[in-house]
């Protein structure tokens, strides 16, 4: 299994390695896909209830900083 960050996580047993939300089997991507859609982080939230708000929130916000770490 590899941390990816602390609230992500890829295991090539789970989702056949596919970024998901720690703890979960929801992939991180349907949280940009539903943000892309013009979907609110609650829509999130509400159609996928093993996600945390902390954790969804905590995703984001180490994708920002690994976006504002790169030259």
């Amino acid at each position: 299994m590899e941390d990816v960050t602390q609230a992500i996580t890829r295991d090539p047993e789970t989702m056949h390695g596919v970024p998901v939300f720690r703890g979960t089997r929801v992939p991180v991507q349907t949280l940009f896909d539903y943000l892309e859609g013009g979907d609110t982080l609650e829509e999130f939230l509400e159609g996928f209830p093993t996600v945390s708000r902390g954790l969804a929130l905590e995703a984001l916000e180490e994708a920002k900083q690994l976006l504002l770490a790169r030259p």
